[in-house]
Parts: structure tokens; sequence; C-alpha cells
């Protein structure tokens, strides 16, 4: 049952009447005193209601932040508190009384960047104090200062703190309070998560017709603003032993904040932050490179170009000097098909991805070289990216896969008909071209605009980051798949797997927010600064307006277009000029065009558009007259979430034969020699291999089971190759002898395209033993997943 507490409603009162509830005292008492918390300082709370946003501040305005700024502080209250079963508790205004032992589960709403404190004068008994991104405690990777996210509060005279690292924070949306022994009645009061953020204010926005869209938006802003460090912007939010600054990561993070807050200086040292280091991943030196090409094209800052001409210069003369053969990659991202993340990455997809990331790289180089004057390195860098063009169109683009064909599209090169033609598969095909990794989808929106596939970009813009949030996701997650909102209940433990334990706040799933901002509401720049820019939106029979704001060095860019009204407005900034306007059509013919009342021609047209060119500064109202809706023009998605293999069935052991029924044609169990395990090699089977696995055994049980707590090691692979396609049933047995509660995720892939085959699976409650069984007609690739418990215990294998 959940309860509803009158001093939470209070406080969450509070936030929208322009205060917060704050902590005012110094700690003092045992141990270190601490300084106080002080409230939120330098603006004030603004009357501007964002319904799609997560941020519990986002009315807050500072008046001038700064990325030398130190971070502020300030208290949330639980939104919601459920006890556990054991009624020991009474929950009265702001004082919980405990009358018993048993738990207590806070629901702060979304997940934020703090610690948990509380206060109580006459506490007794052995307390501890869990937190988690999810509704369950969370446990991490070892190498984090504490792993296991539950932990004996401090004293500090009479507030409790949970402190888990040296840096306080972590990532919290929930909290527990564990009451294990229990003397006599006592109070606790206030109840609290102590939040720190970078001061920062939302100069960007975006709002449409689609209300998912603007919670994508905004949710992407929060998650990069979570991250916005006291020096750097930060990697990942909970403590999991690599909180660092990573290269690569900070690419799209970094184009999302430019487009929410404008925070150029912040960014601007943020690539500095990083420019000694790649953190010894290839592609991560080229993501550095285009950040900063990024933050030049968005800024005009020549200066800072310049100063680290040399570095860039540096990385992308390695890149050429590699670019035949190439180094380990170390890392392309986490999804199979680049070879799932640090385990194999080195596999041809992979590479072609990475060599046009390259080409990429050089060529948007130049271009800004060719801005700031610098002719001779300019075409330095073009002849590079030209050369291995021209090296790379002698090969078959058939065996690209979708990561390497967006990055085709990524370096311009995208004009060929076999690239349209290979588009014409990838791009329409809602299942392959969705990425493990947000990050790396960030790129393949990237392609597919390119390519002109907005239609189907805006459908996996809606599965990814869509279904995070109907996952019950505040912020964005390192990886996502849309199955798990059928396998796994909202804001429960997510899958654990190549990447390790995974982060539910991971800033690099946050480029979105730009593609939105560039894409949509259609506003790039043309000129470094936005000296000159274009705003060319995107509408269709759905998505029919769209508003927003980019802030730009010379001030900010508003728009709005209406396709069903026809009402437009347009801001420009001083010292600014929009280059070409497009008037959205969205399948109709315009007759009119008013502008300030006044009519004006248009400057050309074509299916799409009507167009305004060289628009001063100053505000516009635009109206567009239209006529009659141009035949045959529609939304063109018309793809479906589809998998290869459905055919799944999950039951317990039934009885002491189950095993002897199982496995006529071979079986491997774990725990015996191969010589052992296959009775009969089933005809249609190759080979069979178990990778990453370890064994482990018990008193009557052994089986192959993933190394947690190692970092990246919370699953394993089991390859099954047939020498010709064959359908036959597949069972895989899954035990949890000593009652760990184990949880796992399967998922079934192509043996050789590594394209994901079926929707993720989980088993649990397996303490008796769990068979999945499922139909298989070709070569695979299975991958079991730790969830929860100890790790993911696999014991037998059937083949029949």
């Amino acid at each position: 049952m959940h309860i509803s507490v009158k001093m939470l409603e209070r406080a969450n009162a509070f936030n929208h009447l322009l205060a917060f509830v704050l902590c005012l005292c110094s700690l003092q008492g045992k141990g270190q005193a601490k300084e106080p918390y002080l409230p939120l300082h330098g603006g004030e709370f603004k009357q501007k209601s964002v319904r799609n946003s997560p941020d519990p501040i986002i009315n807050y305005q500072w008046k001038s932040p700064g990325a030398d700024d130190s971070l502020q502080i300030y208290t949330l209250f639980p939104r919601q508190i459920t006890p556990g079963p054991s009624n020991a508790f009474q929950i009265a205004d702001s004082n919980i009384t405990v009358s018993g032992t048993g738990d207590l589960q806070f629901d702060f709403g979304q997940v934020n960047a703090g610690w948990i404190e509380f206060d109580s004068e006459d506490l007794n008994g052995d307390v501890q104090v869990s937190i988690s991104e999810y509704n369950e405690p969370a446990i991490l990777n070892a190498g984090a200062q504490h792993p296991v996210k539950t932990l004996k509060p401090l004293r500090y005279g009479n507030t409790y703190r949970l402190e888990l690292n040296q840096q306080l924070y972590e990532g919290v949306r929930f909290a527990w309070l564990h009451v294990k022994t229990f003397s006599k009645p006592w109070k606790l009061t206030n109840f609290r998560l102590v939040c720190q953020i970078k001061p920062v204010n939302y100069l960007g926005s975006f709002s449409c017709n689609d209300t998912l869209l603007n919670r994508i938006w905004y949710t992407g802003a929060y998650t990069v603003k979570l991250n916005l460090l006291q020096d750097y912007l930060g990697a990942i939010l909970m403590e999991r032993s690599d909180r660092h600054s990573w290269t690569g990561d900070a690419y799209p993070s970094q184009a999302a904040s430019l487009a929410a807050f404008g925070n150029f200086d912040f960014v601007k040292k943020n690539i500095a932050f990083t420019a000694p280091q790649d953190n010894g991943i290839a592609a991560y030196s080229m993501y550095w490179v285009l950040g900063l090409v990024d933050y030049f094209r968005y800024t005009g800052d020549t200066e800072f170009l310049k100063a680290y001409l040399d570095n860039a210069a540096k990385r992308l003369d390695a890149a050429y000097a590699h670019f035949d053969q190439l180094p380990d990659l170390a890392f392309m991202g986490w999804d199979e098909r680049l070879g799932a993340g640090f385990e194999r990455p080195n596999l041809p997809e992979s590479q072609r991805a990475y060599r046009w990331l390259c080409i990429n790289a050089w060529s948007k180089f130049a271009e800004c070289l060719s801005v700031i004057g610098n002719k001779a390195l300019s075409d330095k860098y073009r002849r590079y990216a030209e050369a291995k063009k021209k090296q790379l169109s002698g090969e078959q683009l058939s065996g690209y896969g979708v990561h390497a064909l967006a990055e085709v599209f990524n370096a311009g090169n995208d004009s060929t008909a076999a690239a349209m033609q290979l588009a014409s598969k990838w791009f329409k095909d809602r299942n392959a071209r969705l990425s493990y990794s947000p990050f790396n989808q960030y790129f393949i929106l990237q392609g597919m605009g390119k390519a002109g596939y907005q239609e189907e970009a805006l459908t996996t813009v809606r599965d990814q980051w869509g279904g995070q949030l109907m996952y019950g996701g505040t912020t964005f997650f390192e990886v996502f798949r849309p199955s798990w909102n059928t396998a796994l209940a909202p804001n429960s433990a997510p899958v654990n797997n190549q990447c390790g334990y995974t982060s539910l706040t991971h800033p690099w799933a946050a480029g979105v927010t730009r593609w939105l901002s560039d894409e949509i509401l259609g506003v790039r720049p043309l000129s470094p600064g936005f000296k000159t820019f274009s705003i060319i939106p995107f509408l269709n029979k759905s998505l029919t307006w769209v508003k927003g704001d980019v802030p730009t060095p010379s001030g900010v860019i508003s728009a709005f277009f209406n396709s069903e009204t026809g009402d437009c407005e347009v801001h420009i900034p001083t010292g600014t000029t929009a280059t070409r306007v497009g008037l959205p059509k969205n399948g109709r013919v315009v007759k009119k065009v008013t502008v300030n009342s006044s009519p004006v021609k248009i400057a050309g047209e074509d299916a799409q558009y009507a167009y305004l060119l060289d628009l001063s500064p100053g505000d516009y109202r635009i109206r567009i007259n239209y006529g009659k809706p141009t035949p045959g023009v529609t939304d063109t998605d018309k793809s479906k979430l589809e998998y290869a293999l459905t055919a799944f069935a999950a039951d317990s052991t039934s009885g002491p034969d189950r095993q002897s029924r199982l496995g006529k044609d071979g079986r491997f169990l774990a725990g015996r020699s191969m010589s052992e395990n296959i009775l009969e090699k089933p005809a249609y089977i190759d080979s069979l291999r178990i990778d990453r696995a370890v064994s482990q055994t018990w008193k009557t049980t052994s089986a192959f089971v993933t190394q947690d707590p190692k970092p990246t090691l919370q699953t394993f692979t089991l390859d099954i190759f047939q020498h010709d396609p064959w359908p036959y049933d597949l069972t895989l047995y899954f035990v949890d002898p000593d009652r760990k509660q184990r949880r796992s995720a399967i998922e079934v892939f192509d043996a050789h395209t590594l394209e994901l085959l079926s929707p993720v699976q989980v088993i649990d409650h397996y303490q008796n033993g769990k068979y999945l069984r499922l139909k298989v007609d070709r070569s695979v690739r299975v991958r079991i997943n730790h969830v929860r418990g100890p790790n993911a215990a696999l014991a037998g294998i059937f083949f029949d």
C-alpha cells in the first residue's frame, strides 16, 4: 500500500511556490564537522511551468551562471513512502515513529545527484539505509567504494547521513530505511535527499503536439545537467568505479548541453579537460575532434579552435597513419554488431564504422580550417578524406550493417545508389536500426536524417528513448532494448550485461535532445556562431506543429511552425541572418504567404517547403495560406517491431525424469567433460562454444555462471553453429541451488550477422530449476545476462 504524507505534499508544493525546505544548520557531532547547506543562490524561481521535464528545479534561474561556479545544494523530500508488511511505522506529517523492525521505501520521483540524510534525537538499534536508481536496493561492481549501496548511516549530532563514497553523491531516485533490531520506539524526521547541481539555465526549449517527444527532449537535458560537475562533464552518475570524463561519451553530451543550456564556457572547459586523453579508444579520439568542431560551429570561437589545432592534428594524423592496418579499436559500442563493447571490438562492422568516422572527422575539421583561413591544413585533411573515400568506394556496401552505413552518411558519402539502396534495407527495418546503446543510436539518427529517413528516425526515437520513459526512466540509460518493457516490471532492476552493471543515468544517451533541435525544430548553423543559419522544421501528418528555442552567442533563436493553422513565428537575434527558412507544406500547396501582415513572394519551393531567404534580425509573424492536399503525401513509416524468433516457453521442473525426456539429439551439462556431454552430437550442429563464463559447483549441482562482481563481466555467450539451417528445439536449464533469488535475462542473435532475433526473455524464481525452450532455425548466439542475485547460472543445454 502507498501512503501519501502531508509533509511530502507540502514540501513538493514549496517547489512550485518558489522555495525549498533547506537544511540551515551546521552538522556537528560525532565525526568531522560539516559546513552548513546553503540554499540555491544567485537567482530566483520563475513562474514558468514545464510539465514535460523531470527536473525538480527547472523553474530556478541563475542570473549569470558560469563554468567556474561552485556546485550548489538543495533538498528534496520524497513524493511517496511505501512501508513493508511489518506495520512497524506510523507516519504523521514530518514525523515517522518506529515501533518495530521492518523497511520503508521512499520515492523521490526522479533520479537526482545526492545523498540521504534524516534527523533523530532517540534512534536506537541497528539501522541501515539503501539507495538506488530503480526500485530495488542497488548492487554494483567491484571497484566501487561501496558496491552494495546499503550501509549504516554516519551520525553528526542528531543528523544521520548515508556516505557511500568520498564524493558523497550517488544517483538516487529510491531510498530505503531498514530497521534491523528494535528495543523501544523512536522517531525520525525529515528523511531527505540533499542534492547537488551545477548552476545552469535552460536557454533552449522544445515542444510539439507529440508530448512524448517533448518529454524526451527535457529528459535528455536533465540527464546532462545532473552530470555537469565542478570542473568537467561526468560520464556516469552512480559510483561504480568509472566516474571518469570519457572523451567519446562527452561528444553527444556536449552537443545536447549546447542545445539545452547554451553553456558555451562549460563545454569549452570540458573540451580542454579531455584534450590530453582518449581513454585508450581510437574512436573516442575522433569524437573529441568532432566535439571541438561542434563547439566551433556553435560559438565561432576561433581562438579556442586555433589553440587546439595541434592536438586535433595529432589525432587526425594518427588516424590516417593506421587507417589501413587498424590498431585494436578497444571499443566501438555495446551493441553486439559492434563487438559487444570490450569483448570483440575488432569486427568488420566496427572497423568500417571507424574508418568512415575518420573520414567524417577529416572532412568537418577541414571545413573549419577553411573558415579560419588555414588553407594548407584544410587542404591536407580534405585530401585525406577524399583519398580514403575513394579507397573505400571499391568496397561492397552490401556487407555493411546499420552502424557502418550511418557513418557513411554522416561522412557525406550519401549520393551513391549503393548507399541509398542499403539505406532502404537497414533504415526501414524497425528492429535492425535500433542499437543497444543510445550513444550509438544518436549517430544512426544522424545518418537516417541525412538519408531522408526522418519519419523512420522519429519512430526509432519513440522506440529507444520513449521506451526508456515507459520503463519508468526519468533520466536516460546506458543501454536499452524496447522489449524490456514486456519482460521486466516498470522501474525494476535492469538487465546487466557487457557494459557491466547498467547505469540508468548516462549523459551519452542525451544526443537525442540535440537531434530534435537540429532535425525536427530544424535550427542549424550555416556559419560559425550562427552568424548565418537555417530553420527547416520537419512536420508530417501526425506531427503538425513544433516550437522551440536554440541558444547562440548572439542570443536565442526562436521558431514556431503550425502546418494546420499556417501560423508561424521566427525570432532572429541581432547580428545574425536566417539565410534559409523552410515553411512546411506538409502535403499541401502553399497559395499565399504573409510576413508581419504583408504579402511576400516566396524565394523558391520544393515538394516539402516554400522558402524565405535572408531574413535579417527581428521578429516575424508568418501566415501560410494552404490550398488542397498534394495527392499521395502521407506518413511513410509503416514498419513494425517484429522478431524472427518468438516461440519461447518457460517452465519449472516437472518431475525427476524431466531431464531424461530432454536432449534426445544431444545435451551439454556443466561440470562434465566434453566427451561426457554430447551423448550423440546432433547431426545439424557443427560446434558449441561458451565464452566468458566460469564454472561454479555446489554440493550436487554445477553451472556456467557470469563473473560477477567483476566489471563488465555480468554476461556470457553460448554460440551454436549449424552447417545447414535445420529447425530444432533448444532448451536451456537454469538453476539457483543456493536460493539466492537469481534473476537472468536471455537474448538471442544470429551467430553470423549478430542481428537481434528475439525479444529479451527473463527467467526468475528458478530456485527449483527452470527450463527455457525456444525454436531455432539457424546458427545462434545466446547471451545470458545477470539481472539480480550473485550471478546468472546455466546448468544445461538440450537439443531436440
